[in-house]
Order: structure tokens, then sequence, then C-alpha cells
């Protein structure tokens, strides 16, 4: 696991969600300009057009797609096959955060795919990377929709069981996919690290002297209300304790808040927002997981 994540890590100096240096520029643009904000889909300044392919990692099993959206965009898309040696009938569905593309996610697929033996899907949001359009809290919502049916319509996949993992962001992301589809079976669990209660709410401390504009925030993601709406799906919260974005405290308050059957709470004690992936016990975690209650559900 160690060599791929190394080399992942170096991608980690995004500024998912600007930090302080900035916030006072930044608390007059927010009403404005939120989605540039909050979408920052051009950090790096090539992650438009610079998209690393699975190949550059290793990764040989793979297809690179283009999926069409319900309203007219096409998302850029990796499919990444489990390692037929010891392959589990999982597909995990991954949501990225909210700053560079796929292609710098590409270590931990790898990891999922080789190491714990799940199909993979990356799907790159629109307006990021090589996907047309221009991101929003609804559009985002459309692009998590348009993935899952995709993994529901693929011949291959259609008795996998479907896993949402969502970092940051996309962990809003998944949480809203998965209370829009609340049948049973369609979504067999969710994995979350280091998401937010509430744009609204985080903005007091990602942009502290922006705090009086938060109630204007359009790009809500009320995660902390759409979670308890999901009774019948395993989950599993990843805590970086050390996280300088995200507060602990958010990903604490959506565990209390979950009314899942089963939840599970695992922190990393070392752990920052960008490089919580790479603490020790990580994958293990998210290994003991899809063991103990996704692989062998009725």
């Amino acid at each position: 696991m160690g060599s791929a994540l190394q080399s992942f890590m170096s991608y980690l100096r995004l500024p998912v969600l600007v930090s302080s240096g900035v916030a006072a520029v930044l608390s007059g643009l927010l009403y404005f300009k939120q989605n540039e904000i909050i979408y920052p889909r051009n950090f790096p300044p090539d992650a438009r057009t610079n998209v690393p392919k699975p190949s550059q990692f290793g990764i040989s099993d793979f297809e690179d797609l283009m999926i069409p959206t319900p309203d007219g965009e096409t998302l850029n898309a990796f499919f990444l096959r489990a390692n037929k040696q010891h392959a589990r009938n999982i597909t995990i569905l991954m949501f990225h955060g909210n700053a560079g593309n796929i292609g710098y996610r590409l270590p931990i697929a790898k990891i999922l795919q080789d190491d714990i033996g799940c199909n993979v899907l990356m799907l790159q949001y629109r307006g990021y990377g090589l996907s047309t359009g221009t991101p929003s809290e609804k559009g985002l919502m459309i692009d998590a929709q348009t993935g899952l049916d995709y993994v529901k319509n693929r011949t291959e996949l259609r008795r996998t069981r479907i896993v949402l993992y969502g970092q940051s962001i996309g962990g809003a992301v998944a949480i809203g996919l998965a209370a829009k589809n609340l049948q049973q079976g369609v979504i067999s669990g969710i994995i979350l690290e280091n998401t937010f209660t509430s744009l609204r709410k985080l903005i007091p401390t990602a942009f502290p002297p922006a705090k009086y504009l938060a109630p204007l925030c359009h790009q809500v993601w009320p995660s902390e209300d759409v979670l308890p709406r999901i009774t019948k799906v395993p989950v599993l919260f990843l805590s970086g304790l050390k996280d300088e974005i995200v507060p602990a405290s958010h990903m604490a308050k959506l565990y209390k808040v979950c009314r899942s059957q089963i939840k599970v709470w695992r922190e990393l004690p070392n752990g920052t927002h960008n490089d919580t992936v790479a603490e020790p016990g990580y994958f293990t975690y998210i290994m003991d997981f899809l063991s103990e209650h996704i692989a062998n559900e009725d």
C-alpha cells in the first residue's frame, strides 16, 4: 500500500476550502463568487487539462469513460476492475474532494482495487478535469445519480453491492445520493471521511471574517439534516482528529445524528484534512467494515 500512497501525497497540498490567509478577501466575494470558492476546480492550474491516467500508477485493468448526464453534460470517469485473485462482489462509487481531479486520487483507488479487491468507479464531477459543465450543488447531485445509474445498469455489475465513498465534500455528495435512493438493496454501504455538517455551519471556521454571510450561502449541502433519513445502510465514519479545514466536531456531530442500524466510528488521531488517508489503519478500517457489514449481508 505504501509506495502508491506516498506518490499520492505529492498532490495533497490542495487548498480544500481555502485557508485563512485570503479569508478577508473571500468574505466580500462569498455571495457573488461562492461557486468559484467552494469548487476550486482550476487548482492546480492544469487540473482541467492534465488528468493523470490509471496506467501511470501501474493500473492495467481499467476503462477511461465519458458518461452522459440527463441534463446534457458529459462526465469523465475511470472504472477499475477488482483484483481477480481476491475480488469481492463490491463496487465502490468514489466521490472526490473539491479541488484537483480524479487522477490525483488514483493511488487510493489502486489500494481499493488491488489490496481490498473492489471494483471502483471514480466519477469526476461536472466542471472538473475533462468533464463538461459548471459545478453546483444541484449539478453534482445529478452527476452522483448518473454514476449510480451507470453502475446499476452495467451488465457485469448488476449483482454487485454498491458502496459510496466520499472525502470532504464528496461525503456530502454520498449522503445526499444515499438519501435519494433508499430502496432496499440499492446502496449497501457508505464510507465518509472528513466531511461537514453543512457548508453554512462550516463557513465560520473555514472563513471567520465571512461568518455573518453564512446564511447567504446558496450552496448548502445540509448533510446534518439529510443523514438521519438513512436508517438501513451501514455507515463508516473516518475522522482525522487534526483536520484543520473541517473541524473533527463536524464528523462527530454527523455520527451522533446518524440513525443507521449499523454505524462505525474510527478515529485517525494525527490525520489532517488532506492526509488522513495516509494514516496507519485507514485502509484496514475500510477492509474490516466491508468484510463485517457489506460482504456478508443477506
